[in-house]
């Protein structure tokens, strides 16, 4: 690893700025306690990009997120951008840097603390011992196939979007899938539609021939309408779950509400770029949850899944375990002590502030 790690943040829109902020806090923490020095410089995306350059991303800021070792992203999008022409969109400039930098694999640990089985919608028998990770593709299938378009005929209004996948993008995001499995349970569960989809089909044969490289990894193939009844009914049964674009995208957001709210979890979308720590990559962290321009600028969000999406950094990116599981242990304590933010049930107590919550789980981090 270079001396000093770089990393770009994009604070983005809504509660962005915020929980970024706070996980900026929480690394800062990090330096102190274990020594460590990351170079950080903040760029401008999604709404924040279009306001101040008039592009969801400028291609400056691309090529410097490039450069850098790692990026953090708050988050993009808003109702304020809904009028403008769909190629300016804000969610624009997140599809194009994933696609720019090769950002083909999509990670989302899911995991239930036990101080919160209690304020999950499923009964706390059922996700008591939840450890999963979802590895979503990221640059293939419907979002990005050609041809994608609108037009009215004399038959009336119609629309097509084009699902394609090439054989080299299934086979890499189902390796990575197979090489963290075995480093994890051994249980891959592989997810497609193989019963009516053609893209599923080559998806499940593919699968099977990688399969054969890694002997001790247990696979299983689920069709995505099971899955989503699995993960509601079992979801402790799963280890690894490997699916295309679209699937991934579905699944992840119903799993995440698995551990009681959407502002604990975070993601990693990492490359085949290799860092200079052996089995490291480039990736490009963020929470999962959305800009929530709602309670911008009143310190309600949960800034929990920004700074374990830091966590995330360090152990994926930089092979700093010991740092990664002191922020997420603080995060834990912090949690279970009763400091939660308003969207986790808290019985008698008052909500604290994003700010308070980074706050403590900072002090956490040193002190431990």
């Amino acid at each position: 690893m270079r001396l000093m790690p770089r990393i770009v943040l994009f604070p983005g829109d809504g509660v962005g700025p915020e929980v970024v902020a706070e996980a900026a806090k929480v690394l800062s923490a990090v330096e102190r306690r274990f020594g460590h020095r990351f170079d950080t410089e903040s760029h401008a995306i999604g709404g924040d990009g279009l306001d101040r350059f008039g592009v969801p991303i400028r291609p400056e800021d691309v090529e410097s997120t490039r450069r850098a070792d790692a990026a953090l992203l708050g988050a993009v999008g808003g109702p304020k951008w809904d009028a403008v022409e769909p190629s300016l969109r804000p969610e624009r400039g997140l599809l194009h840097i994933r696609k720019e930098l090769g950002l083909f694999a999509n990670l989302r640990p899911v995991s239930v603390l036990p101080s919160l089985a209690a304020s999950s919608p499923l009964k706390p028998e059922i996700v008591a011992d939840v450890d999963l990770l979802v590895v979503r593709e990221l640059t293939g299938g419907i979002y990005f196939g050609e041809p994608s378009r609108r037009w009215t005929d004399d038959g009336g209004r119609a629309a097509i979007d084009t699902l394609i996948y090439r054989d080299y993008e299934i086979e890499r995001i189902v390796r990575l899938a197979f090489e963290l499995a075995g480093s994890r349970r051994g249980r891959l569960a592989s997810v497609d539609k193989a019963n009516v989809l053609q893209s599923s089909r080559l998806w499940r044969e593919i699968v099977n021939e990688v399969a054969r490289e890694y002997p001790n990894v247990f696979l299983q193939h689920v069709l995505v309408d099971a899955m989503a009844m699995h993960l509601i009914k079992s979801p402790a049964d799963f280890d690894v779950i490997v699916t295309e674009n679209m699937f991934g995208d579905i699944l992840t957001d119903e799993a995440s509400v698995l551990p009681g709210s959407i502002g604990l979890l975070p993601s990693a979308s990492l490359s085949n770029r290799t860092g200079d720590a052996p089995g490291t990559r480039f990736g490009l962290y963020e929470p999962i949850h959305g800009s929530a321009p709602d309670i911008a600028g009143h310190g309600k969000a949960n800034p929990a899944g920004a700074i374990l999406s830091v966590a995330l950094m360090l152990r994926w990116s930089f092979a700093l375990g010991d740092a990664a599981r002191a922020v997420e242990r603080a995060v834990a304590d912090t949690i279970a002590a009763g400091s939660r933010t308003q969207d986790i049930p808290s019985e008698g107590g008052v909500p604290v502030s994003t700010t308070e919550f980074g706050d403590e789980v900072a002090r956490r981090v040193e002190e431990h």
